[in-house]
């Protein structure tokens, strides 16, 4: 029986510009006529492509199968990685239908928008990489930089937490102060090391 299975794929879990969220994804999937049960998702950057959904979607695609997807973003983002899977795709009988582009096949003319379209998609983000290295070196610059995620509890909190574990366990700590017992034990650890 020939199937059409989707896939639809988010950075982030909150990523919503563009019609990029996962519900604008899955409705568009829905009106091409795409079942929900064979809808697959991940929520993972789009430079990775060992992205477990799309694998057991892959394994699942068999000849005169159609795979659709909203975007060619959503897809890949690496001419050679993209073009590679399209091609094993349509090596295979299964038909791509990128719905901003349309059905790739074999023909000479679906191979050249392929390979334009693929080599876009990696320009836009060899460019998102670029401005966000840029953006990086400006911040360095400020007093103050800090490279990473903001520390979740201040130093206070931190030194409160380990007077804690002077008396009590670490689960007693936790459940105390809110504080992962994983990050308690960084923090240990880091003191130890000073």
């Amino acid at each position: 029986m020939v199937v059409r299975r989707g896939y639809i794929r988010v950075s982030t879990v909150g990523q919503s510009k563009h019609g990029n969220s996962l519900e604008s994804q899955i409705n568009a999937l829905l009106v091409e006529g795409v079942e929900r049960d064979n809808i697959f998702s991940d929520t993972y950057t789009g430079t990775k492509m060992d992205r477990p959904e799309f694998t057991k979607l892959c394994a699942l695609l068999k000849e005169g199968d159609t795979l659709v997807v909203t975007k060619l973003d959503r897809f890949a983002r690496s001419m050679i990685q993209g073009s590679k899977i399209v091609n094993e795709l349509i090596g295979r009988g299964v038909r791509v239908h990128i719905l901003n582009i349309g059905i790739l096949d074999n023909t000479p003319t679906s191979k050249l928008i392929r390979n334009i379209f693929f080599a876009f998609a990696e320009f836009e983000r060899d460019m998102i990489v670029e401005r966000t290295g840029e953006g990086k070196d400006i911040a360095k610059q400020k007093e103050g930089f800090r490279e990473g995620r903001p520390n979740k509890f201040t130093k206070v909190q931190m030194n409160h937490a380990i007077y804690l574990l002077e008396t009590n366990t670490i689960k007693q700590v936790t459940n105390l102060t809110g504080i992962s017992e994983s990050t308690l034990k960084r923090e240990l650890r880091k003191r130890r090391g000073a």
